[in-house]
């Protein structure tokens, strides 16, 4: 690639970059304002949620186009496609985001002013925005920062998150569930939403450790967990014990 073309490209690699950040950005805007609308029954957190879906799209559009500028016209290396093509998959994640917490906003305005599910399960569903919060601004900082050993670690707040939302859900379908049948459903429909975007910030964690070392996760731990780990070495091995 010829000088002039290279720093063309690498131009709008970082235009493309920051983009993404805005992306996750506004992604995380729009939990934190529904993650209100749900906690504290806010119309108005609700509204300003929605509101910036539109902002959502229109930089998902703009980064579907540079992703297009990037790989058919400027032919872009290895290194380079690997980091084109891990963003596409990052800003699909973050479209399904934004998605999962317009749903929560949706279902938060539609049951306004009464709360989505009862007074005494409030706890729960605080542990529960607080663990998806932490993970999205993990996810930010991998943005900045793409930094493998973080990136793996967010699984454990994972975790967190589907022990909430199993227990919610063993809670909901108890016989001694002793509320209406609407704040059951309601109730598990917002623990699957919140799992649900927990499973995507775990994707672009993911994307972020293959991005830096070219694994994915589980391979990545186990080289650097197991460092005398030996793929090739162990396969020969079953070879040649089952080998007539």
């Amino acid at each position: 690639m010829k000088p002039m073309l290279r720093a063309a490209y690498r131009e709008n690699l970082e235009a493309f970059n920051r983009d993404l950040i805005a992306m996750c950005d506004t992604v995380c805007t729009i939990m934190d304002h529904a993650s209100s609308a749900l906690l504290e029954q806010s119309l108005d957190d609700a509204e300003t949620a929605l509101s910036e879906i539109d902002s959502l799209q229109e930089i998902s559009e703009r980064c579907e186009e540079r992703s297009m500028s990037l790989l058919a016209l400027q032919s872009p290396v290895a290194g380079d496609l690997r980091q084109v093509l891990s963003a596409l998959y990052v800003v699909e994640n973050f479209e399904r985001m934004g998605s999962l917490a317009r749903n929560i906003a949706l279902l938060a305005r539609l049951r306004h002013p009464a709360p989505v599910y009862p007074a005494p399960l409030q706890g729960y569903i605080e542990e529960l925005t607080r663990l998806v919060r932490e993970m999205g601004a993990t996810t930010r900082a991998l943005l900045d920062n793409p930094d493998p050993d973080v990136a793996v670690e967010l699984h454990n707040i994972d975790e967190g998150v589907d022990d909430m939302r199993a227990f919610l859900q063993t809670l909901v379908s108890d016989r001694k569930w002793e509320y209406s049948t609407r704040e059951a459903v309601d109730l598990a429909m917002v623990a699957r939403y919140y799992e649900r975007y927990a499973d995507r910030c775990v994707n672009v964690a993911g994307r972020m450790v293959f991005l830096v070392t070219g694994l994915k996760p589980e391979e990545y731990l186990r080289q650097r967990d197991e460092p005398d780990y030996d793929p090739d070495e162990k396969f020969a091995t079953i070879e040649r014990k089952f080998r007539r």
